[in-house]
C-alpha cells in the first residue's frame, strides 16, 4: 500500500478542524436535465467512475511512530475497504438547491474514510439537478479537488500533461556538499518568517471591522449563490482599468456596505481585513498534491460611499500586495506551515483555528474553472457555486469563479449569525449594477 506525508499546510488544515468549523472545499454544479431519472443516473454514474480515480480512493490517517521524523504528522493513503457507496449519495427531490446545500456543508466528513462526499440532488421541477462536491482541504486545494471532480464527470478533452520528471530518493541526511546552501536557505526562511510575524501583528493593531463579520461558532451553515453577467464585469474593467478580480473584489465591498446599512449595523469606519488566497502550484506542476498557498491581505473600503472610490482603493491594495509578492507580508502566514514541525501542527491546531479571527475578517478567493463545457451523463453544468470554509469565529466566507460567460459567487455563512444571507446575495447583484451606472456604461 502506497502512502505520502501530509504537506505542512495540508497537516495544518487537517488540524484545525472542528466539529463546529468543518476545513472542507464545496462546490454545487447545477445541471440542465434531459429526463426526471437523470439525478438518479447521475449518482450511479458517480459511483461507478469514483472507484476508478486513485486520488478519490486516498484516506488520512495519523503517523504515531516512536522517535519518528514525521512524529505528530499524517500519511495520504489507499484506503483498502473503499466503497464509492459511502461516498455518493442520492437525495429526495427539493425545490431549492441552496437550502439543502447549507445543511450539507455544515456536516463535517467522516475522518477514517477518505474525506470527499458528492450529493446527488435532484430537482422538484424535472427538468434539473445538482450536484455537491466537498473535498477536505487535507485533501486537496481548489485546483487539485476540480481534477478530482472533473474525473468523475463526463470525459472530455483537455490539454495533454507533460510527464512528471522522477524525484530522486530523498535520504534522511543532506548532501554535505548542499549544506552551505541550506544553511543560507533556512536563514532566509527565518528572516521572512519573522518578517511575516511582524506584519501580521501590524495588522491586528488596526482592526476596523464590525461585529456582524464575527460570530461564536453555531456549527450551522446557510448558503447563496449568485450570477453575475462577466460581460459587465469587463466593461467596469476597461471604464476605470485594473483587472476582473479587483472588480469582484469591490463589489464584495459594496455589498457589505450594502447588507450592513440595511441591517442596521452601520458601515461607518468599518474597513475588514480581506483575505485573498494565491495559490503558488506552478501549472502542470510535478507535484500532483498538497497545498501550495499564500494570500494577500488588504482592507474592504467599506466606509467609502462612493463606488468608484472604492474599486480604485481595492486596486491600490492589490497592486502594492503583487509588488511585494505573495511571500511577504501579512497574507502570506500560510506559509509559515512550512516552519512548524509535524507535533506543532497536532498540539498548535485548536489555538491556530482561533487565531484566524484575530488575522482577518472575511475570506474572498477565487477558484479556477475550466472554460469548457462540463457535463454528466450528457446533463450539461448550467452554474457552479463555489463554496470556501468558514473559519472559527468568522460569520461569512465568499468564493468566486467565472464559468462560461459568467461570475458565479458562493456564499457561505454561519446560519445562526447570518440569516439573511439572502440579503447579502442581492446587494452582491445591485453593486454590480450600481458600478455599471457610475462609470457610465
Amino acid at each position: 500500500m502506497t502512502s505520502d506525508l501530509l504537506a505542512p499546510l495540508d497537516l495544518a488544515f487537517w488540524n484545525i478542524e472542528s466539529d463546529r468549523n468543518p476545513m472542507h472545499l464545496g462546490a454545487l454544479g447545477v445541471f440542465s436535465a434531459h429526463s426526471p431519472t437523470a439525478g438518479a443516473h447521475a449518482a450511479d454514474l458517480l459511483a461507478a467512475r469514483a472507484a476508478a480515480v486513485p486520488g478519490l480512493r486516498m484516506r488520512i490517517r495519523d503517523v504515531w511512530r516512536p522517535l519518528s521524523l514525521s512524529f505528530g504528522s499524517a500519511t495520504r493513503e489507499e484506503d483498502p475497504d473503499f466503497d464509492p457507496l459511502h461516498h455518493v449519495r442520492l437525495h429526495a427531490p427539493t425545490a431549492d438547491f441552496q437550502e439543502v446545500a447549507g445543511r450539507l456543508m455544515e456536516r463535517p466528513l467522516e475522518r477514517g474514510r477518505p474525506p470527499w462526499e458528492a450529493h446527488v440532488l435532484p430537482g422538484e421541477d424535472g427538468v434539473s439537478f445538482a450536484v455537491l462536491f466537498k473535498f477536505h482541504h487535507a485533501l486537496a486545494d481548489g485546483l487539485r479537488a476540480l481534477t478530482l471532480a472533473a474525473a468523475i464527470l463526463d470525459p472530455m478533452d483537455m490539454p495533454e500533461r507533460r510527464p512528471r520528471p522522477e524525484e530522486p530518493a530523498r535520504g534522511l541526511l543532506p548532501d554535505v556538499r548542499k549544506l552551505p546552501g541550506l544553511v543560507r536557505g533556512a536563514l532566509s526562511d527565518v528572516g521572512r518568517a519573522l518578517d511575516i510575524g511582524a506584519s501580521v501583528a501590524r495588522s491586528t493593531l488596526d482592526v476596523r471591522s464590525s461585529a456582524a463579520l464575527a460570530s461564536e461558532p453555531s456549527g450551522t451553515r446557510r448558503t447563496a449563490g449568485v450570477v453575475v453577467d462577466l460581460d459587465d464585469v469587463h466593461r467596469i474593467r476597461k471604464t476605470v482599468g485594473g483587472t476582473v478580480n479587483d472588480v469582484l473584489i469591490a463589489v464584495v465591498a459594496g455589498a457589505l456596505r450594502r447588507w450592513l446599512d440595511e441591517r442596521g449595523d452601520g458601515s461607518e469606519g468599518v474597513a475588514p481585513r480581506a483575505l485573498i488566497p494565491v495559490s503558488k502550484r506552478r501549472p502542470r506542476s510535478a507535484q500532483p498534491q498538497g497545498n501550495r498557498l499564500s494570500g494577500y491581505l488588504i482592507r474592504l473600503p467599506v466606509d467609502d460611499p462612493d463606488p468608484l472610490g472604492r474599486l480604485d482603493s481595492v486596486r491600490a491594495d492589490m497592486d502594492r500586495n503583487k509588488d511585494a509578492g505573495p511571500n511577504r507580508g501579512a497574507g502570506a502566514v500560510a506559509l509559515l506551515a512550512d516552519h512548524v514541525p509535524a507535533l506543532g501542527h497536532r498540539l498548535g491546531g485548536p489555538f491556530a483555528a482561533q487565531a484566524a479571527r484575530l488575522w482577518f475578517d472575511i475570506l474572498v478567493t477565487s477558484v479556477p474553472l475550466p472554460s469548457i463545457g462540463l457535463k454528466l451523463g450528457g446533463n450539461p453544468v448550467t452554474a457552479v457555486f463555489p463554496y470556501a470554509p468558514l473559519a472559527r469565529g468568522q460569520s461569512l466566507a465568499v468564493a468566486v469563479s467565472t464559468f462560461r460567460g459568467h461570475v458565479h459567487y458562493g456564499l457561505v455563512a454561519d446560519a445562526a449569525a447570518v440569516p439573511d444571507l439572502d440579503l447579502f446575495a442581492r446587494a452582491l447583484t445591485e453593486e454590480v449594477e450600481t458600478l455599471i451606472t457610475a462609470c457610465g456604461s
